[in-house]
């Protein structure tokens, strides 16, 4: 078969025939597109094994589809694939070997003993915190593993991710499953669930591919959402009297209220959930005024306190016990209390705030600051940003008190151009 120089043009243009056939490329010997009768397209490698000789088994490595993966890159990639071919190494079977041997499920048990690092920020490559890699591997176990778990990792396709990420939305892995005396599995599906876990599988195949066992990341290419492109939801001056009074009428009916003093200084520190759940005497400076979180989601963190969340603090404190070592210490056992995670449902629902979740508050603490004219660098301080990046969420809303003033200069300056333009 002739060979022409394969490109984007040349790979939009393969028409499928009867039966499969393969592209040569004219620059770089041994590099093919395949295209089957179906239409699907595929970069290949063709090359001898074992010395190359004219004996040698003749060896085919699929290097990817298209258009998933672009001309360019399947060109790079065949290149490196031939050199090392060059080198006496065997690609296609060494890739063989590690395919047989893993599935989804072996990938995410070996992500879960050498994969667990942040992927991005100023913290990328350190171990993630115990809390945010439990919560990472029990959305990997409960969601992926049931969907995905059972197939070879060359299998997983774009598609198969859209319908991953499709199941879990509408709901298909969720459950409510009693293991114990008091123990119950309860996970629950639906979109936040599925961005989630979507993002975490992008990131399991990005370590295989670092790892060499598969050679591109099929998340990346699948018309899936990653990313939450919503505004973040934030509560109005009016929503925060109504989850204050329902707060306020739950303790009054014998709520516990540890768990709405934990809720008011959510939205009164705009600190994480368990930021203030799991808060210890020891890291609060009342002289000063801050709290010194000494393991925060983003290590060691000072935050300045208002007056209000230091007095909310300085009541519990006279009542506490001297050897107390957390601020709301379990109604059994040495940890911190837990039950905020019953009580918060029944607060939001009687103040009619549906779908505020204790880090909108976070979100809302954020907005007020932002919305009075504070620079993003000091709401950045009073949220323990690690980084102005994560404060750039809050931009619009400074924009706010300048476009505030933008109106009063030019009010005047439209009655005074006249004319019934404006």
């Amino acid at each position: 078969m002739p060979t022409i120089k394969l490109s984007k043009l040349v790979a939009d243009q393969a028409e499928p025939r009867s039966e499969r056939y393969v592209l040569w490329d004219s620059e770089l010997p041994g590099f093919g597109l395949r295209v089957t009768s179906a239409s699907a397209k595929t970069w290949v490698v063709k090359y001898r094994g074992e010395g190359g000789g004219r004996n040698a088994p003749i060896r085919w490595l699929t290097i990817g589809t298209y258009p998933t993966l672009a001309a360019a890159k399947a060109r790079e990639l065949a290149s490196k694939a031939l050199a090392a071919v060059l080198l006496g190494q065997d690609p296609a079977g060494d890739a063989a070997t590690k395919r047989k041997e893993l599935r989804v499920v072996d990938l995410i048990d070996l992500y879960e003993k050498e994969g667990l690092v942040v992927q991005r920020g100023i913290r990328i490559g350190i171990p993630m915190k115990p809390l945010t890699a439990r919560y990472t591997m029990n959305r990997l176990r409960h969601h992926v593993v049931p969907l995905l778990g059972k197939k070879r990792l060359t299998e997983v396709t774009e598609g198969d991710i859209e319908a991953f990420v499709r199941a879990v939305t509408n709901g298909k892995t969720a459950k409510d499953e009693k293991k114990g005396p008091r123990t119950r599995i309860i996970v629950r599906g639906g979109e936040g669930a599925a961005r989630k876990t979507v993002r975490d599988l992008s990131a399991v195949f990005s370590f295989a591919k670092r790892r060499r066992l598969v050679i591109s990341n099929p998340v990346t290419a699948a018309g899936v959402r990653k990313t939450d492109n919503r505004r973040e939801r934030y509560l109005s001056m009016e929503e925060i009297r109504r989850l204050g009074a329902a707060l306020d009428a739950l303790e009054a009916e014998g709520c516990n209220p540890k768990a709405t003093n934990i809720a008011r200084l959510w939205v009164l520190s705009g600190c994480r959930r368990n930021e203030i759940a799991g808060l210890r005497w020891s890291e609060i400076d009342f002289e000063r005024g801050l709290l010194i979180l000494a393991d925060s989601k983003t290590g060691r963190s000072v935050r300045p306190l208002g007056a209000a969340a230091v007095a909310l603090l300085g009541a519990l404190r006279a009542k506490a016990a001297d050897d107390g070592d957390f601020v709301f210490p379990a109604e059994r056992g040495t940890g911190f209390y837990q039950g905020f995670q019953q009580v918060w449902p029944a607060a939001v629902k009687r103040a009619d705030l549906p779908g505020v979740t204790p880090h909108a508050l976070r979100h809302t603490f954020g907005s007020w600051a932002a919305s009075s004219g504070e620079a993003l660098l000091m709401v950045g301080s009073l949220l323990g940003h690690a980084n102005a990046r994560s404060t750039q969420l809050y931009a619009h809303i400074a924009y706010d008190p300048a476009r505030l003033a933008a109106d009063r200069v030019t009010v005047p300056i439209a009655a005074a151009l006249q004319g019934g333009h404006f």
